[in-house]
């Protein structure tokens, strides 16, 4: 079986090393996005939780409580949010590096010029990542700035 610009009677087990040696930097940084994936999907799921606690005390909530459930559940809305456009450049991050792993892979095997691609896919897994972090970041401000500690302020 032979592909335009696949050679594979001239594969040697060093350039499959190569190759091996050249992917290793990106799966460890795919296997960080997917730890940081792991925690995100946690807080959103925390976040969840929360948001569902909070509406079904509504219905025998007093008016009063009502408005500060209300006004809880607009925070918790917008943190849902955020985790969710973090978790969503995260799994960008995340798919972008596994094609950079791929072709830095195939990029041993074929003749024809593949590195600017690998470089555009690992900057734009870069800003993905960047964007993920940033949302993540969005998102601890706001859930500290709507921290209440201790009893309620009349």
């Amino acid at each position: 079986m032979t592909l335009p610009g696949l050679d594979l009677s001239q594969l040697a087990v060093g350039d499959v090393t190569h190759a091996m040696q050249l992917a290793l930097g990106p799966v460890f940084l795919l296997n960080g996005v997917g730890v940081m994936l792991a925690m995100l999907t946690t807080r959103l799921s925390r976040i969840v939780d929360r948001a569902r606690g909070l509406e079904a005390r509504l219905p025998s909530a007093a008016e009063d409580e009502r408005s500060e459930i209300h006004r809880v559940l607009l925070v918790i809305s917008r943190r849902a949010r955020l985790m969710n456009r973090a978790i969503t450049l995260g799994t960008v991050a995340a798919l972008l590096v596994a094609m950079v792993v791929a072709l830095l892979f195939t990029a041993a095997f074929v003749t024809f010029p593949i590195g600017p691609t690998i470089a555009l896919l690992f900057v734009s897994c870069m800003a993905a990542l960047f964007g993920s972090l940033w949302c993540f970041l969005v998102e601890v401000r706001v859930a500290t700035a709507a921290l209440r500690i201790g009893p309620p302020r009349n």
